[in-house]
């Protein structure tokens, strides 16, 4: 709405029409004529607009953008909604926009003073996301959900999604145990739920379950956290879902972008710190007496084994279309050299999507995707695994001759480190390199049947080949027993896809409905062999040239294949009052022939306040919206085989040249679905048109755990996989955004925090604990990462022996706790500790800060309240047990006892160790707590109209930082920990050990526009 209010107050009908004024008539149209001709240069001139800009309630909008349509003219309201405009231009037309309102075009008319209205659009406050099998308005959701939009996600560069997702969406987890380029990281969603069976979401992209993508190319992230978002999905939707939805083409003028990142990589180590020799020579003479000529060398073998990365990221893309065909087509390159020596990943990405109009009622989509990728990991290989030695090498042994090669432990005289290896001479020789080409390509017909009714057919095809080399040359040590090895490992792996839905849409007057039905197919296959020569000459990493093949070659198949059937009705009346519902029925051939098959339900309600009568003169609240949820889902994440009976037939089983097989896993015919059940309660509040606020409380509980048993050895098996259990996971989720400053100096923040408590309910009948020999126990009552071991008494003043607690029964029955310096005694008396792998609270906050053409932004994650063993320090502190192996500098307020009477926190220092104190205890138990600033963006966008003759769109150069500093009290290089590792290697969650540090990135980039 605009009001036009005239200052003139002229009657200028007596001027012109009274008799007498002829003379007078004629000179008025002649300086009209003449008036008229000159109105667009004197507006363009000099004309300036004062106005004001209102809500529907008449709020004054604070930072609204007012622009001169046709060219770079702007201005921004303040605090009363008024702003003041010098037209530049001839369309004598405003365009206004201000995020959660319908953007407005206002002609300016013959008056400089105008009020603009401009109405709310929910469709902007509350973004279109991609939920299910369709996309709906946030507003209009009854679930829990997170959207973080591709230019939120690329502010850090990496090639890895989880890394990319840290602390930007409340509840979601992530985390790392490694800082190599060629791995990647784990990804928990409101807790670990599950004992064996996997914890990790599903992921969708564009549409379908599973898919290739760079993370160059998305558009945005949809997190999926509770069960009437997460349903539809079925079997694997218990761990929650994140939705990849990548970029799209538009109609309209043809883009292309340009997008290139260069800068360079350091390993940071915290508050770790190993000793120079000096310092280790002096440490060593308090329990030996090392040879003083050890201090002729000075080796930092740390130095040795890191460098200086580089990092590139380079993207060119092209997108644009007509009404009728849209496309969007990129190209990326990716190196981060680790930096590590010989770390390192390159990957060459190709998209091209496509989507056409083939007439007013199909539409095609065309979707292609492909990742070349090259890895060298040198962590692969075994003793001269550069990683371990660096951190293990003594400073006394020199890395290279006085001709500049590398030294050989081997030969080397009077090498003092106990592995006899230099690592530098092996890497010149050996290596342990990956080739992956992952492909993706999705078919996808949409088809209007009629105005209200439609059917839609997406089909998707993967194809993945990997080829992995591992090599070990005959003149190092790790090749040298066997005159060279080399291993050559491949796999080829499909998954082919089809997803059929029908959907109904329709209104009458207030009531919206949409109905959905959906028939959906999956069917993987996978194959692998590996084989392994000996006896090759030097240099000649070649099978062909192997004298001897190893004689136990190996290979396999796996196949698995899934079949889901849902329905969905979705209802909402006048867009204030929601509800949903829906029932999934699926099969998977991962089950036990008696239950192959799962139904799951979902129920989802929400309503918005702000549309009630009632809350129209709330002017302090623009939004408000209760929400709630309840529903089941499955999990089918184990073995492909777990419920089948399984014989081996292999070398180890052959009798007299003849093949033979052996029993190797037990059967279980009543093997089904674990099954979730999630309740949540959630309220979205947007209050003074700045701040947004979004709460949720959810409960989630596991039951039928899909759990590998251990079996005594009498069975004649290993184990047995049964539905044993339950698991209940509580949490509070807090996501506040607010626009603190909207004027020509903008800031605006992001904060998220999320809180979550885990619990077992129960095991097999009769049982209280499972894994009772393992570190993190799965124990009723407990949370599943709480930590379970002899429990750490410090250092007995009087004679410097470790001490731990030991419990002791009475002949009444009663348990008291002693101490004992004997560590069987401490071993046999396991005790949960009282802390736990599993923090009590994670988030993130963002910044951002703009004026004019500058731009900052900083982005911190933190995670708080767990305990993360350091079990590095049982090498590195282990109170001169391992007399050639470096040690670690003491932490700050460590003290090593020294005489009787110390209180200290170390033990007596004695060559061969004192009573076994570094075994595993809670000494090694440490706060994994840290604050770390993730990202810092500088950026400036350059001028127009320094760019308009040469045809430029838009220019920007940034330079970036990544992981500038953590802060932070553990003693290691870096507390961040797995917590959702392999099924099968359950000893590294919680556990930091030798890590390959973190990377500090400075980068420096540039985006152009044509």
């Amino acid at each position: 709405m605009i009001k036009v209010y005239s200052q003139l107050n002229l009657d200028f009908r007596k001027v012109f029409f009274s008799k007498g004024h002829f003379l007078f008539r004629a000179l008025f149209k002649i300086a009209c004529c003449c008036l008229f001709a000159l109105l667009p240069t004197l507006v363009s001139a000099q004309t300036t607009i004062n106005g004001t800009v209102k809500d529907d309630k008449g709020t004054p909008v604070i930072g609204a953008t007012v622009t001169e349509k046709g060219v770079k003219n702007t201005a921004v309201t303040d605090i009363n909604g008024k702003f003041k405009l010098s037209l530049k231009g001839k369309s004598g037309i405003l365009n206004v926009t201000y995020i959660g309102y319908k953007p407005k075009e206002v002609a300016i008319g013959s008056s400089n003073e105008v009020v603009i209205t401009l109405d709310e659009d929910l469709n902007n406050l509350n973004e279109v996301v991609v939920v299910g099998y369709s996309s709906k308005q946030v507003s209009q959701l009854s679930s829990s959900v997170s959207v973080i939009n591709g230019n939120k996600l690329r502010d850090v560069t990496s090639n890895d999604l989880g890394s990319l997702l840290q602390g930007k969406a409340p509840g979601v987890m992530v985390s790392s145990a490694s800082g190599d380029p060629t791995g990647g990281s784990s990804i928990l969603v409101r807790g670990a739920s599950s004992i064996s069976a996997g914890a990790s979401p599903l992921i969708v992209v564009d549409g379908n379950i599973g898919g290739t993508y760079n993370p160059t190319d998305v558009e945005s992230v949809t997190v999926l956290k509770d069960a009437a978002a997460t349903g539809l999905y079925g079997s694997r939707a218990a761990n929650g879902v994140i939705i990849i939805t990548t970029k799209m083409g538009k109609s309209g003028q043809t883009k292309i972008d340009i997008n290139s990142v260069t800068g360079f990589n350091k390993a940071t180590f915290g508050n770790f710190h190993l000793m120079n020799s000096q310092q280790l020579y002096d440490y060593q003479k308090t329990f030996m007496n090392p040879d003083p000529s050890v201090l002729k060398n000075n080796t930092n073998w740390l130095d040795m084994a890191f460098r200086t990365g580089i990092t590139q990221n380079h993207t060119i893309s092209a997108s644009g279309g007509s009404d009728k065909t849209q496309f969007y087509v990129s190209g990326n390159y990716y190196k981060e050299q680790g930096t590590l020596i010989d770390n390192g990943t390159t990957a060459y990405n190709f998209r091209s999507n496509l989507t056409t109009k083939l007439n007013d009622k199909l539409k095609l989509s065309v979707l292609l995707n492909t990742i070349y990728t090259k890895d060298n990991n040198p962590t692969r290989l075994f003793t001269g695994n550069a990683l371990y030695d660096a951190y293990l090498s003594m400073p006394y042994d020199p890395a290279y001759n006085a001709d500049g090669t590398p030294t050989d432990g081997r030969n080397y005289p009077g090498w003092v480190g106990r592995d006899k290896e230099n690592f530098l001479q092996g890497l010149q020789y050996n290596f342990a390199d990956a080739k992956t080409l992952n492909t993706s390509g999705d078919f996808n017909i949409d088809y209007a049947i009629t105005k209200h009714l439609s059917f839609a057919t997406y089909n998707r095809a993967t194809l993945i080949n990997y080829r992995d080399e591992t090599y070990y040359d005959a003149r190092t040590k790790d090749g040298g027993a066997n005159s060279g090895e080399l291993y050559n490992n491949s796999y080829f792996a499909s998954t082919l896809l089809t997803s059929n839905r029908l959907k109904y849409d329709n209104s009458f007057g207030n009531h919206n409905l949409t109905l959905l039905a959906v028939g959906e197919g999956q069917k993987y296959h996978y194959d692998d062999q590996a084989l392994n020569g000996k006896g090759l000459p030097p240099g000649r990493p070649i099978m062909s040239t192997a004298t001897d093949i190893v004689s136990n070659p190996s290979g396999g198949v796996d196949e698995y294949n899934f079949r889901k059937y849902l329905g969905q009705a979705d209802y909402n009346y006048a867009g204030k009052y929601f509800l949903v519902g829906s029932y999934v029925h699926e099969y998977s051939s991962r089950f036990g022939g008696n239950n192959p098959s799962g139904n799951f339900y979902q129920a989802g309600a929400s309503w918005i306040l702000t549309k009630e009568n009632f809350m129209k003169n709330v002017q302090s609240i623009n939004f408000l919206k209760l929400r709630g949820s309840y529903g089941t889902t499955g999990n089918a994440e184990i073995g492909n085989y777990a419920g089948l009976g399984l014989y081996s037939i292999d070398q180890s089983a052959s009798y007299n040249g003849a093949p033979g097989a052996y029993p190797s896993q037990k059967a279980n015919p009543n093997l089904t679905w674990e099954k979730m059940k999630t309740a949540n309660i959630g309220v979205d509040l947007g209050l003074f048109n700045r701040i947004d606020v979004n709460v949720d409380v959810y409960q989630k509980t596991s039951s039928a755990l899909l759990f590998k048993k251990p079996l005594p050895a009498t069975s004649g098996y290993n184990y047995v996989f049964e539905n044993i259990g339950s698991v209940r996971n509580r949490g509070l989720e807090i996501n506040v955004t607010s626009r603190n400053l909207v004027g020509a100096f903008k800031w605006e923040t992001n904060f998220n925090i999320a809180f979550n408590r885990n619990k077992v309910l129960s095991l097999d009948a009769g049982e209280s604990m499972a894994a009772p020999g393992a570190q993190l126990p799965i124990a009723v009552g407990h949370d599943m990462n709480d930590w379970y071991m002899p429990i750490w008494a410090g250092v007995n003043p009087a004679n410097g022996k470790p001490q731990w607690e030991k419990l002791v029964t009475d002949a009444n029955g009663n348990v008291t706790k002693q101490l004992t310096s004997v560590y069987s005694e401490a071993s046999a008396s396991k005790q949960f500790t009282g802390k736990s792998a599993s923090p009590k609270f994670t988030g993130g906050i963002n910044n951002t800060f703009s004026y004019k053409n500058f731009s900052l932004s900083t982005f911190l994650n933190f995670v708080y309240g767990g305990y993360v063993y350091n079990d590095s320090r049982a090498y590195f502190d282990n109170d001169g047990l391992y007399d050639s192996y470096n040690a670690m500098v003491p932490a700050k307020g460590w003290t090593r006892w020294q005489k009787p009477g110390d209180i200290a926190t170390e033990p007596q220092a004695i060559q061969g160790g004192n009573n076994n104190s570094n075994s595993a205890s809670s000494r090694y138990l440490e706060n994994g707590s840290y604050l770390r600033l993730r990202n810092v963006t500088l950026g400036y966008q350059l001028p127009q109209t320094w760019l308009t003759n040469l045809k430029i769109r838009s220019a920007r150069i940034f330079v970036s930082g990544d992981n500038l500093v953590t802060f932070t009290k553990f003693t290691g290089v870096d507390p961040e920990v797995d917590l959702n590792p392999d099924v099968d290697n359950m000893s590294t969650k919680g556990v930091s050990s030798f890590k390959y540090p973190v990377s500090r990135k400075i980068l420096f980039g540039v985006n152009v526009g044509f």
